[in-house]
Parts: structure tokens; C-alpha cells; sequence
């Protein structure tokens, strides 16, 4: 109905009615493809596990154990720290902010810290320490294994022996413990001295899961190398309790004396192989930063499919 001036006329509000009460606007929620959040979500915990992996792996373990374990700490309370900021934004109850990449960085953050304190110690323990033992402890060359005792050269880290030096695969021995730890005495020429038989046997090269565990049977490292000559220590301290245990065997079986037995890795260049252990330090610790990355990568692109389904 129109007034007079053509107006389209207003509604006559019936008495003692309350006016209709407009809609609220909806509060817009976050997008949940935030880029900074992902961004945050992906480079954080790779720089803490980059962080934790390098202080866990390298000279800093090895020279420094209380800066190397007060770094770990301090890498934990940051991780503890995000997860406290992670447990507030999720009690605030404000519609406005979204919690669940902050969740995200606090499980990844865990997870990284945790995967970087492991590995680290892993590749220390099997790569990086046996270098860095090796490399501090001393080379002696012309050690004749018939007449030089296994004491006078304790601190030896690599050693070459005379020529003639040979394995005496006859007095070979193999000590079972789930694996196979193999030792045969390194000797000179037939083994023999102008009293006869040696003092004692204290050289032997070893090896692992390289031998039956039968008398004379010995098929480890360089054995079948003519020109090998040399040997490299075992750092290993829970390997060597087993090789010491096989050389006892020996002792029993050939009716021969080890008074301070060296255990050694038979090959030609040692300062080859030492070269080795780092190299492989380094590689699996490159290994590990890129494919935690990778892994990372995908536990995004997998929060971004559900977390844009619970949008």
C-alpha cells in the first residue's frame, strides 16, 4: 500500500510487539591454508632435527660431552615451549584463531627432536667415533708381529708390519653369538722364531660374520690380498669382548698364547679407510636432513587435506 507521495508504505508495528531482532554475522573462521603457519610448521622442526642431528653426530659429542648434552636439553625446552604455546591457544576458545597448526608444530617439533637426539647418537656410535678414536691414537709401521708385544703398542690406532707379514688362516677361530666374530693370528713369515713356536700371539685380524666358526676357516677383510700388510684398530669395545672371547677359543684349540691380543682389520691402506668412517658420518648425516625434510613435507600435505575436510 502506497502513501500519498507514492511511497511504498511501512508496516504498521503492531503495539506491544518487540521489532524483530537482525541476524548476528557470522565470525569468519581462520583459513586453515595459512602460508606462514605451513612455512612455520615445515622449517622449525627441520632447523631443530638439522640442529640436533649435527650436535649429536660430530667432534662436539666427542671433545665436549657437557656443551653437546646441554645443547639436547636446550633443544627440549624449545620443544617444550611450543607445546605450552600450543595447549594455550587451544584452551583461549577464541573463534577467531585456529590451533591446529600450532598442534602441528609442537608434535612435529617433538618429533624432530627426538628423530635428531637418535640418529645422531647412531651415527656417532657407528661412523663418527671409531674416526675420531682412530684418528687420536698412534701409527707405527715395521711392527714385526713375531717379536714386538701386543703391550709395547697399546695406544696404536693403525699399524703396517714387516714384510713377510701374514694371516695364519690354519689358527683361524670363530666365537657364535648370534653373529659370528672370526679372529686369525697375524704372523711373520711361518710363525716360527729360532726358539720355535712365538711367545705370544697378540696381533689378529677379525671380522664379522666372515668365517663357519670352524677351525681355520677365516674369509674376512683383505685375507686373500697379497699386498695387504696393515691393520686398523677395533674401537668397538662390546665387538672386541666378543673377538677376545674367540681368541680364547684359539688358545684352547691350537694350544697357543695371546698374553695382550690387538685386534685389527686386515687391509692394504688404512688411512683409506679411516677416511671412510667419516665420509659415511657425513653422508648419512646429509641422508637424514633431506629426508626428514621430505618426511615433513608430506605430514603437511596431509594436515592441509584434513584440516581443509574440518573447515
Amino acid at each position: 500500500m502506497a502513501n500519498y507521495f507514492g511511497a511504498p508504505s511501512q508496516p504498521m508495528q503492531q503495539y506491544g510487539v518487540a521489532p524483530p531482532v537482525p541476524p548476528r554475522p557470522k565470525l569468519k573462521r581462520p583459513s586453515r591454508l595459512n602460508f606462514a603457519a605451513i612455512c612455520l610448521c615445515l622449517f622449525v622442526p627441520w632447523l631443530l632435527f638439522c640442529f640436533m642431528y649435527a650436535v649429536m653426530s660430530f667432534s662436539l659429542h666427542y671433545n665436549d660431552k657437557i656443551t653437546c648434552y646441554g645443547c639436547v636439553f636446550i633443544g627440549f625446552l624449545i620443544v617444550l615451549g611450543i607445546c605450552k604455546l600450543a595447549i594455550d591457544s587451544i584452551q583461549k576458545h577464541d573463534a577467531s584463531a585456529d590451533p591446529s597448526w600450532f598442534v602441528f608444530l609442537a608434535v612435529a617439533s617433538l618429533i624432530a627432536w627426538v628423530a635428531g637426539v637418535a640418529l645422531g647418537d647412531m651415527n656417532f656410535f657407528y661412523n663418527m667415533e671409531p674416526f675420531y678414536d682412530v684418528s687420536n691414537l698412534n701409527s707405527y709401521s715395521s711392527v714385526d708381529p713375531s717379536l714386538m708385544p701386543g703391550q709395547q703398542v697399546m695406544d696404536a690406532g693403525q699399524m703396517t708390519f714387516v714384510s713377510g707379514s701374514r694371516l695364519d688362516l690354519k689358527k683361524a677361530m670363530g666365537f657364535r653369538n648370534l653373529e659370528v666374530f672370526c679372529v686369525a693370528p697375524i704372523v711373520k713369515g711361518n710363525a716360527s722364531t729360532s726358539q720355535g713356536e712365538v711367545a705370544s700371539y697378540d696381533f689378529w685380524a677379525v671380522g664379522l660374520n666372515c668365517c663357519s666358526g670352524a677351525s681355520g676357516n677365516f674369509a674376512c677383510g683383505e685375507f686373500n690380498n697379497p699386498h695387504a700388510s696393515s691393520g686398523l684398530r677395533v674401537m668397538r669395545k662390546d665387538q672386541s669382548t666378543f673377538y677376545r672371547l674367540a681368541v680364547k677359543q684359539a688358545e684352547a684349540a691350537y694350544g697357543i698364547k695371546a698374553k695382550h691380543p690387538i685386534f685389527l682389520y686386515w687391509m692394504q691402506d688404512p688411512v683409506l679407510e679411516i677416511a671412510a668412517y667419516a665420509d659415511e658420518g657425513m653422508k648419512d648425516y646429509m641422508f637424514g636432513v633431506f629426508t626428514f625434510f621430505a618426511f615433513l613435507l608430506f605430514l603437511i600435505l596431509v594436515a592441509v587435506v584434513i584440516f581443509s575436510k574440518m573447515g
